[in-house]
């Protein structure tokens, strides 16, 4: 597989987790920072803030989550659930011979970061969000939410609906999952999202499927030829039904953290969005409410001209914030 130039004095490690294993790859030395990535990614995604974190005087640990790369990947579809991915990352903390970590997310990486800063705070002691805004746990259940935001004509159904039965993306995706993959990160990323008004890539026409929205003949800047080679040995290796399964996931996680509805993340927290990036335009109302959920909130960010994939977008940008924040926190 070919190996980033931006992590040539990283070390790769599997530790053990309640996953099985779980693998990571760390730079530098200092306060541990946890990076946990999205869907559809892996360590890799952090490969332009490992070597800068590690300049910062940080140790930077980028995981691959229980389901991807060269972490475990468990049969069961409830093996994925969100208590399962917090207790795999206490579990790295734990093995990599400390106490406390800083955890930062991006994408359902926000979200699992954000669980297990909630869960458990004697360990994770500040929480960045990159991409998706904190929702505290609780409001309906997900599935019914999702299942109406097809618009009232039912003509078109959410992605996430469309990831829920087993097996229906993947017959879509891993026939070409270098092509999926280049067409997906494109239709999110601010240089080759669809225009206005085009048909939301975020959406599967009845009977189609979610390719058939996206661009095509154009990499977005962020991403050479190598990276999607990176991207997409990793997938066609592993298959994407680990990723697929977090989303799976989404009710029996609703239930799982009943009792903690409506509660705020009180550590010092950080967001950065990008202010293309619908996670950040649909989610608006998380964002204002952040007085109420992020109460140690101490920087947030809306990057203009920015999509989703913030931290490979805007590389030099995210790493400054990044490490200011970090740097600015209580030992």
């Amino acid at each position: 597989m070919p190996q980033p130039p931006a992590t040539d004095h990283a070390v790769h490690r599997l530790v053990p987790s309640p996953a099985g294993r779980t693998h990571l790859v760390e730079q530098g030395t200092g306060p541990l920072v946890l990076l946990v990535h999205g869907f559809p990614e892996s360590w890799y995604s952090w490969r332009r803030q490992l070597p800068a974190l590690a300049a910062a005087g940080f140790r930077a640990a980028a995981i691959d989550v229980r389901g991807y790369g060269r972490s475990s990947r468990p049969d069961a579809v409830d093996a994925y659930r969100m208590l399962d991915l917090v207790a795999d990352n206490v579990a790295v903390v734990e093995a990599l011979g400390e106490s406390s970590a800083v955890i930062v997310g991006h994408d359902w990486g926000a979200t699992v970061a954000a669980t297990s800063a909630l869960l458990r705070p004697d360990v994770f002691r500040a929480v960045g969000l990159l991409s998706v805004p904190y929702t505290p746990p609780g409001g309906p259940r997900p599935s019914e939410v999702f299942a109406g935001m097809g618009g009232e004509s039912a003509e078109q159904e959410f992605y996430v609906s469309y990831f829920q039965e087993p097996g229906r993306a993947e017959a879509e995706i891993e026939p070409d999952v270098r092509g999926w993959l280049a067409g997906f990160y494109a239709a999110l990323s601010a240089d080759t999202m669809p225009a206005p008004g085009a048909p939301d890539p975020h959406f599967v026409s009845r009977g189609g499927t979610l390719r058939d929205r996206f661009p095509a003949g154009r990499l977005p800047s962020w991403l050479t030829e190598r990276d999607l080679d990176v991207y997409a040995g990793e997938f066609e290796r592993t298959g994407l039904t680990g990723a697929l399964n977090r989303y799976r996931n989404m009710d029996r996680d609703w239930a799982d953290l009943a009792d903690h509805h409506g509660a705020p993340v009180t550590q010092p927290s950080l967001f950065l969005g990008g202010a293309l990036d619908a996670s950040t335009t649909w989610l608006a109302d998380a964002i204002a409410a952040y007085p109420t959920t992020l109460p140690g909130l101490t920087a947030s960010h809306l990057l203009d001209g920015c999509g989703h994939w913030l931290q490979q977008e805007r590389p030099e940008e995210t790493n400054r914030l990044l490490t200011d924040w970090l740097a600015a926190l209580p030992s």
